[in-house]
C-alpha cells in the first residue's frame, strides 16, 4: 500500500498531521471550556476515535502483541497526566471544564515526545506498524482520560 512512497515522506507527513491535530485539540479545548459539559461530549471522542481501529484490517498496520502492550502501557501512563489536569466546576446549574494553564504545556510536551518517539522508532519499524502503534497509544490515552472525566462529571452532577 505504502511501498511506492518513500518512508521519509510518510514520516514527515504524519508528523505534520500530528502537529496540526495537536493544535486543533488545543483550540477545541479552549472553546469547550466556555460551554457546559455533558455526558455526550465526554464519551463521543473515544467512540469516534475507535473507528481508527479499522486500519488493522490492512496488514501494513498490524503490530505484534508485545508492541500492542508497550503502546497501551505508554498511553495509559500519558493519560494520568491528562486526568490530573482535567477538573470540573459547577457554575449556574451547569458543569464546566476548569481552565488549566498546565494542560496546554502538557499537550505540547506530549506532542513533542510523540514526535521524538516517532523519529527514533521510524528507523527500526515500518511506517504502517508505527502508525498502528501510535493509534494504540493515543486510544489507550484517551479512553482512561475520558472515563475519569465521566466519573468526575457524574459525581459533580449528583452534588448539584
Amino acid at each position: 500500500m505504502f511501498s511506492s512512497i518513500p518512508s521519509q515522506y510518510l514520516i514527515i507527513g504524519s508528523t505534520i498531521m500530528a502537529i496540526l491535530m495537536g493544535t486543533f485539540v488545543m483550540f477545541v479545548r479552549v472553546r469547550s471550556q466556555k460551554k457546559p459539559v455533558s455526558v455526550k461530549k465526554i464519551i463521543i471522542p473515544p467512540i469516534a476515535m475507535s473507528t481508527g481501529a479499522l486500519m488493522f484490517i490492512f496488514p501494513e498496520f498490524r503490530v505484534a502483541p508485545l508492541q500492542i502492550l508497550e503502546a497501551a502501557v505508554i498511553g495509559i501512563l500519558f493519560s494520568t497526566v491528562l486526568i490530573a489536569t482535567s477538573k470540573f466546576e459547577a457554575r449556574e446549574d451547569a458543569i464546566y471544564l476548569k481552565r488549566s494553564k498546565a494542560f496546554f504545556f502538557i499537550l505540547i510536551g506530549l506532542l513533542i515526545l510523540r514526535i521524538i518517539l516517532k523519529l527514533v522508532f521510524s528507523n527500526s519499524l515500518d511506517v504502517g506498524e508505527l502508525g498502528g502503534m501510535f493509534w494504540i497509544l493515543a486510544f489507550s490515552m484517551i479512553v482512561p482520560w475520558r472515563l475519569a472525566m465521566l466519573v468526575q462529571y457524574v459525581k459533580l452532577k449528583k452534588q448539584i
